[in-house]
C-alpha cells in the first residue's frame, strides 16, 4: 500500500525524533501517542470529506502526534510547553507549537470550515500543528501537499508557505513527499545539529526556536564580555506598523573567563545602556538607544550562566539585520571600579527563512 522507501523514511524520522526527545526532552517524549490504524485513517478521511496525502497518513500510522488539548485547563497547562515543534517568548507573546493528533485534526478542521466557510471552502486544508499560548496555526493543503502558517490575517485567508514548493512531490509514485514530512525532517535536523535546543521558561523546559549556531546566531567578545544574538521570524504577529515583518530576538550575555580592561582584571561588570542599529536591505531603518535591557541592569561575573533576554522589532522589508553595542562599567553601577566600556554585538540576520517553524 505504501512505497517501501517512504515507509523506511518515515520510520527513520520517528525513531530519530523519539531518540532525541528521550535524551534531551523526556517530558515531551511522554506526550507522543501510539500510531493510528488504517481504519482510523479511513474514518478521519470520511469525516473530512477528502483524502490525506500519503506521507501524512504514514506519519500518523507510526505515531499519532502528541496528546490532544482538552477541556481540562490544568492538564493542558502541564503539557503546554512540551510541543515538539517548540516556540519562543517575548513580553506577553508566548508561542509553543504542538503537533496535532488525528482526532484533533478532524475536530479543528470541522470548526475551521464552520467559522470561515467563505474563505476556505474547497481548499482541503487541515490544521496539523497549533500553539497552546498565543495562537499560531500550521495548515496542510491535502490537494497539493503544501504546508502553510497562518498570519495575523488568517481569518481573511492569509497564509505563508513553510516549505520550499519545489521540494513537494505528493504524487511521486516511488517516493512521495509532502510539506508536513519535509518540515518535520528539517526540524529534526535543527535539533540534531544543535541549531535549536531546549531552554527553561519559568520552571518548565521547552524547545526554543532561537538559533544557537552560526550563521543564524552570531557571537562577539569584547574585554571578556561575550554577546550572542539571533532572531526568529514571527508570522502570526501583525507587526508595527501593520503589514511589516515582526521578529523576536534573543540576546545572551556572559563572561566566560574574565572581564579585562586595559590589562586590569575585574571580578564583575554591570550593563548600563544599549545601542541598536536595525537595517532593512542595508539601509538603516532605526537607531535606538536606551537604558538597561527590558528594565534590567544585569551584573555579569566569570563562570555564571548566560544572562538571556528576548525582545522584538519590526522590519518594513527584508532581509535585514541587527547590530549594536552595550555600555558596561567594571564592578557595579553603584560603585564603578573603572571607566565605562563598550561591548560589541555582532550583526545577526532578520530574514524570512525557507522553512518557517
Amino acid at each position: 500500500m505504501y512505497p517501501l522507501p517512504l515507509v523506511k523514511r518515515v520510520k527513520e524520522f520517528w525513531s530519530s525524533m523519539k531518540t532525541w526527545l528521550s535524551e534531551n526532552f523526556p517530558e515531551a517524549a511522554k506526550t507522543l501517542c501510539k500510531g493510528v490504524t488504517e481504519a482510523q485513517l479511513k474514518s478521519a478521511e470520511d469525516d473530512l470529506g477528502f483524502k490525506l496525502p500519503m506521507p501524512t497518513k504514514l506519519l500518523y500510522r507510526f505515531c499519532n502526534a502528541q496528546l490532544p488539548f482538552s477541556e481540562n485547563h490544568e492538564a493542558n497547562k502541564r503539557i503546554s510547553t512540551h510541543g515538539i515543534i517548540g516556540g519562543y517568548a517575548f513580553y506577553d507573546h508566548w508561542v509553543n507549537v504542538h503537533l496535532s493528533p488525528l482526532e484533533q485534526i478532524v475536530e479543528e478542521a470541522t470548526e475551521f470550515y464552520r467559522e470561515f466557510p467563505d474563505v476556505f471552502s474547497g481548499h482541503k486544508l487541515i490544521i496539523v500543528a497549533t500553539s497552546w499560548f498565543h495562537p499560531k496555526t500550521f495548515l496542510l493543503n491535502c490537494s497539493n501537499g503544501e504546508l502553510y502558517v497562518g498570519t495575523n490575517n488568517l481569518p481573511l485567508g492569509e497564509m505563508l508557505p513553510c516549505v520550499p514548493k519545489a521540494l513537494i512531490k505528493p504524487t511521486d509514485n516511488e517516493l512521495p513527499q509532502d510539506g508536513l514530512l519535509l518540515w518535520l525532517e528539517e526540524h529534526l535536523r535543527h535539533l540534531q545539529n544543535g541549531m535549536i535546543k531546549t531552554r527553561l521558561l519559568m520552571k518548565s523546559r521547552y524547545i526554543s526556536l532561537y538559533p544557537e549556531a552560526p550563521p543564524s546566531c552570531t557571537s562577539a567578545v569584547t574585554n571578556g564580555v561575550k554577546v550572542r544574538g539571533s532572531a526568529v521570524f514571527v508570522p502570526e504577529h501583525p507587526g508595527d506598523p501593520p503589514r511589516s515583518c515582526m521578529y523576536t530576538y534573543s540576546i545572551r550575555l556572559s563572561v566566560p573567563e574574565a572581564c579585562m580592561l586595559c590589562g586590569v582584571y575585574y571580578s564583575s561588570c554591570q550593563l548600563n545602556s544599549r545601542h541598536w542599529t536595525i537595517r532593512s536591505r542595508d539601509r538603516v531603518d532605526s537607531d535606538v538607544r536606551g537604558e538597561g535591557v527590558i528594565g534590567q541592569y544585569p551584573v555579569l561575573s566569570p563562570g555564571q550562566d548566560e544572562f538571556v533576554y528576548e525582545s522584538c522589532t519590526s522590519l518594513p522589508k527584508g532581509p535585514g539585520s541587527v547590530e549594536g553595542s552595550f555600555s558596561f562599567v567594571p564592578g557595579k553601577l553603584s560603585g564603578p571600579e573603572g571607566k565605562p566600556f563598550e561591548v560589541m554585538v555582532a550583526p545577526f540576520p532578520l530574514e524570512v527563512p525557507e522553512y518557517i517553524f
